[in-house]
């Protein structure tokens, strides 16, 4: 019964994702084209959010600052969650961009940030926005109540908004060579001058890689099922002998699991908390152990400080390899911790090696896919146990 109602968890989504995407791609594409046009005056990008909704803020700022796209360049963009309204009254300036990110009913301090904002001459981006009366330059309205599809769904927005920005960005740069040598390939700036066109094609893309999406979460749906059940049955029999789950990751791949350990303690949906802790979430600590030892024992070092008998590792890559989350799982695995990685690829290391209990591996090579179809894991993960 509980495989049938995961796989049609997984699935569901897809009745959500490529309509929303429909109609959301072509304004997509013109807000992307716009955010182009500011980073390329100097602007900046300024996210925030609250509770969960913070971490997809954090998600946003390391993915423009950087970039998994190989060979773009690192773009100004801040987490400002920790005082929204603060923040952008110093900090906002009329070429920079704000986006709020919330629950499906908004949230009214965010709100009141990003009016801020636009007083400021920032392009102002909502999502979503919870009425018409909240004035912003791109607001989409929540698709869906459910606070897990919709965060996943908005998760989807960033890695598009983000992947086009620089689409955009690369034109320009194109049209300023252009302009420069236009009197002697006159053929070029006519192929330069179609930006209608070009944010058609961008908005094409969009869609196609929420189509992408899709295929994805049905082939986990089906591929790692198995393994998702087994890791369900694991972590409930730790949680039952009194354990916690320890989160962990890189990059992006650290706010999903700070979003994951959110979910547990402060569930939005009236669940029974669970015992978590994001390893992911000690700024001190991390940057502390990566200056005096290294960069390689910053998860490492927190699991000796704060493991105890029947505790979980829950471990985020998208690789398989990172070599600060293999030293945990090897350290872990000697004090007798539950291991669990969501990966990537072929899993990488963790998977030839053995590292995990179980793996959960997403069959895709493309960061951002494979941070989309995790999300589904880890939210369909803490429905189960809430099931329990």
């Amino acid at each position: 019964m509980e495989r049938a109602w995961l796989r049609d968890r997984i699935v569901e989504r897809n009745a959500f994702c490529s309509p929303f995407f429909e109609e959301q791609a072509l304004p997509l594409a013109r807000a992307a084209s716009e955010m182009a046009l500011r980073f390329s005056e100097g602007g900046r990008l300024l996210a925030f959010g609250r509770g969960a909704y913070a971490t997809d803020a954090m998600h946003l700022s390391v993915e423009f600052i950087h970039p998994v796209l190989v060979g773009k360049r690192a773009l100004p963009a801040l987490d400002v969650s920790a005082a929204p309204h603060a923040f952008i009254s110093a900090v906002a300036g009329p070429r920079d961009m704000a986006i709020a990110l919330g629950p499906p009913q908004g949230d009214a301090a965010l709100e009141d940030a990003l009016v801020t904002a636009r007083r400021c001459g920032a392009f102002t981006i909502a999502w979503p926005r919870p009425s018409i009366s909240l004035h912003a330059d791109y607001g989409v309205a929540a698709p869906v109540n459910d606070v897990h599809v919709h965060q996943e769904l908005f998760e989807l927005m960033g890695h598009t908004m983000y992947e086009s920005v620089h689409v955009f960005l690369e034109h320009l740069s194109h049209h300023e060579r252009v302009s420069e040598v236009g009197f002697l390939y006159p053929f070029l700036s006519e192929s330069a001058d179609d930006p209608e066109g070009l944010i058609a094609e961008v908005a094409t893309s969009i869609l196609a890689k929420a189509r992408d999406a899709d295929e994805l979460r049905r082939r986990v749906a089906t591929e790692q099922l198995d393994a998702l059940c087994d890791a369900i049955a694991a972590i409930r029999a730790r949680l039952a002998r009194g354990g916690r789950i320890l989160a962990f990751g890189n990059g992006g791949s650290a706010t999903d699991a700070t979003d994951f350990v959110l979910d547990c303690v402060d569930p939005e949906v009236g669940w029974p908390a669970v015992p978590a802790i994001s390893l992911a979430l000690e700024p001190a600590v991390i940057t502390a152990t990566a200056n005096d030892v290294g960069v390689d024992v910053i998860f490492l070092r927190q699991l000796i400080a704060q493991s105890k008998p029947n505790d979980i590792m829950l471990a985020f890559s998208t690789s398989g390899g990172s070599r600060n989350i293999v030293a945990a799982l090897e350290e872990g695995r000697k004090r007798g911790l539950l291991g669990v990685a969501l990966l990537g690829c072929d899993g990488g290391e963790i998977v030839r090696r053995n590292l995990a209990d179980v793996a959960i591996v997403v069959p895709c090579d493309f960061i951002p896919r494979i941070q989309e179809a995790q999300g589904t894991i880890y939210h369909v993960l803490r429905e189960a146990l809430a099931r329990a």
